[in-house]
């Protein structure tokens, strides 16, 4: 009897020890990490229009190509939020504008030099398939774009822009390549409106042209991830 209650204890201490082995196994399967870091080469290329006063015409802003890097909270093994950080420069110029107030021709292009755009980016996620390899997403969420360090170029005398809100709409998927590296493809639209001024006082005494500005960007990136 002694021999057969020594059995059974021994067996259910084996029982007891392997359900925590799952256990500790299960929280810490990729579908569990709490955090996930990227690093990703990104395209930013603005879908621009605008709204010039004065002058008229429209506005042009140059694509640029950049690093990025990002970072991802779980909430859950589906539920997530990402936080990205870049920076992009952009140049810029208006396109047939009316300048033959001040002796210039009646459509031309305007160079606005450039300008470098902060725009951290926080999105609330959902992932599916989670537990698979190919882990589809799709997310939705904010921006506030900064923008610095404007150059105005040959043409005018300064141009300033007012940093602003923007919505952000996001798919993606990571690609498990182990538990722990993955390869991402993401997509993201920014619809992001600006006030400028541009200050043109060198071509005729006071003038400053206003304008409003839809820069409404798409970033395509693809990279690599970390889960941890």
């Amino acid at each position: 009897m002694k021999k057969l209650s020594l059995a059974v204890a021994a067996i259910a201490l084996f029982g007891f020890n392997t359900t925590q082995a799952q256990q500790q196994e299960n929280t810490t399967t990729p579908d569990f990490y709490r955090w996930q870091v990227r690093m990703r080469a990104v395209g930013v290329i603005p879908a621009e229009s605008a709204n010039i006063g004065i002058i008229g015409g429209d506005a042009a802003i140059s694509n640029s190509y950049i690093p990025e890097l990002d970072f991802t909270y779980f909430f859950t093994k589906n539920i997530a939020a990402e936080l990205i950080l870049g920076t992009t420069k952009h140049d810029v110029h208006t396109t047939a504008s009316d300048i033959s107030a001040i002796g210039g021709p009646t459509s031309t292009d305007v160079n606005l030099g450039s300008v470098y755009l902060l725009p951290p980016t926080l999105t609330l996620q959902y992932h599916f398939n989670a537990g698979q390899a190919f882990k589809p997403y799709v997310g939705a969420g904010v921006n506030y774009t900064i923008f610095y360090n404007a150059e105005a170029g040959t043409t005018v005398k300064d141009v300033k822009y007012d940093n602003a809100f923007g919505y952000a709409f996001q798919l993606g998927f990571d690609y498990n390549i182990n538990d722990r590296f993955f390869i991402n493809v993401d997509a993201k639209k920014i619809f992001l409106k600006t006030d400028v001024t541009v200050d043109a006082s060198n071509l005729a005494t006071g003038l400053n042209i206003p304008a409003s500005v839809d820069i409404n960007p798409l970033l395509l990136g693809v990279g690599m991830g970390y889960r941890f």
